[in-house]
């Protein structure tokens, strides 16, 4: 038996059942382990990535507990093809990391492995726990504490399989596949979640919610990427508690952020977000604008364009994500900042400066993404102005392209008038001399220049 044995919390299953079935005001749900045998599942070695099948057997031939865990078994069990695989383990994360020198040790509080191969990156974690009730209220060895407002601090304990079953979040995320007998172990009834096709917590939504208000997040993530529909229980206590996502970190909701638009359901975890009022604490200022009467079509739109590039296997850049659901926020201080009597681009500017800045105290945005952001919004009143080498001028900047498409949003938004886009589409399709064709073009077409009198000679 491995010595980690002496580094496993020693408070019963029991005691760590009562904490998640809630306060007893409520019907207790009961969970208890259940094995799924080969016939009864359709998860399959083949379909299991190489790398990740290494580690499990490397593992369990070191005398190891070690399994599939979370959503790659999950998305397997729905006839899909994950795109990452995650492994729990009785081992700790040192032993598991003298298992692979291809490994690194990840994290303070808690410590997890990633195991490398190439591109592909496995993450190995050790079955969690829950800390057993300190003795007195000092802070010393206390591995689990939590904030006047439920939020946990510090969570830095291991457990057994069950413990870490039931301390996860979905029931449909809590299953287990073990290679050696090719089962899938279910403590929470995650199966039959799976075939009703809907997202339920673990414990009592409210206790789990306050302990970590991502999990809201997380439900309406799921929800969106499955098509599935939230638990009632798990959705009651959403609306309310909302507002205590302004307790976590911005950096921490900035990842989130990236999480939600860039799974390629954006437009579906949009309506969700707004649905459950979890939007206001992501993007404060958007929504205001909104409900003042600021369209949202560009978000949709961009949401939508998103999707579709995902689908087609592109990648998605974070700052043009960000221009896109802060353009509702820009537009109505852009026009507060003209009423006040500040010209165009100095309002604009400004606005800029505004909109930013408040932005970070919700969701930080790193100043390579913010950076970016602001020229695409700038480039906006630069794209009209095309006369002479304004055009050749613009098109060098190396945020052009982002603009453009930006450029394209707004037009078949409805945000302005069709046109301008399908211009610059065809200038940078044609050669040198069509391009210098289209300027001459513009140049006629344009307003004619008056000319100045020349003052009458003097008698």
């Amino acid at each position: 038996m491995p010595t980690h044995t002496q580094n496993l919390l020693s408070s019963t299953v029991q005691k760590f059942r009562s904490l998640l079935q809630g306060n007893g005001k409520k019907k207790a749900r009961t969970y208890q382990r259940r094995e799924i045998p080969r016939d009864q599942h359709n998860v399959s070695r083949t379909a299991i990535s190489e790398p990740a099948k290494k580690v499990l057997s490397r593992l369990n031939n070191a005398g190891y507990e070690a399994y599939l865990v979370g959503g790659g078994v999950r998305d397997i069990l729905l006839g899909g093809k994950p795109k990452d695989f995650d492994i729990a383990t009785n081992a700790t994360p040192e032993e598991v990391h003298d298992l692979f020198r291809n490994s690194r040790l990840i994290g303070r509080r808690f410590r997890i492995v990633h195991v490398l191969f190439g591109r592909e990156v496995i993450e190995v974690t050790t079955f969690r726990g829950k800390a057993a009730e300190p003795e007195d209220d000092s802070d010393e060895d206390d591995d689990r504490r939590t904030s006047e407002h439920g939020l946990l601090l510090r969570d830095n304990v291991y457990g057994n399989q069950e413990e870490d079953a039931l301390r996860r979040d979905f029931t449909v995320n809590a299953l287990y596949y073990c290679i050696r007998d090719f089962t899938v172990v279910d403590f929470a009834n995650g199966i039959e979640d799976l075939k009703n096709r809907q997202i339920r917590l673990i414990g009592d939504p409210e206790t789990r919610y306050r302990e970590d208000p991502v999990r809201m997040l997380r439900a309406v993530r799921f929800a969106a990427k499955l098509g599935f529909d939230i638990e009632p229980e798990t959705e009651a206590p959403i609306r309310e508690l909302a507002p205590l996502l302004t307790h976590i970190p911005p950096a921490r909701l900035f990842e989130e952020v990236l999480k939600l638009f860039s799974a390629g359901h954006g437009e579906a975890t949009y309506d969700l977000l707004r649905e459950y009022n979890l939007l206001a604490p992501l993007f404060p200022e958007t929504v205001q604008a909104i409900d003042n009467g600021e369209p949202d079509e560009l978000i949709r739109k961009a949401l939508r364009n998103t999707d579709a590039r995902i689908a087609q296997g592109k990648s998605v850049t974070p700052y043009f994500l960000f221009a896109a659901m802060l353009w509702p926020a820009l537009q109505a201080e852009w026009r507060k900042c003209q009423d006040n009597g500040e010209p165009v681009q100095p309002a604009l500017h400004q606005s800029i400066a505004k909109v930013i800045g408040r932005q970070v105290q919700a969701t930080s945005i790193p100043k390579r993404f913010s950076g970016p952001m602001k020229e695409i919004w700038e480039l906006q009143m630069r794209l009209p102005r095309r006369q002479g080498k304004r055009a050749f001028v613009t098109m060098s900047h190396p945020r052009f392209r982002a603009a453009y498409d930006f450029l394209l949003v707004r037009e078949e938004s409805g945000e302005i008038e069709p046109g301008l886009g399908q211009w610059w589409t065809e200038f940078q399709e044609t050669d040198e001399r069509g391009q210098e064709r289209m300027l001459t073009q513009l140049g006629s077409d344009g307003p004619k220049k008056r000319r100045r009198k020349k003052p009458a000679k003097k008698a």
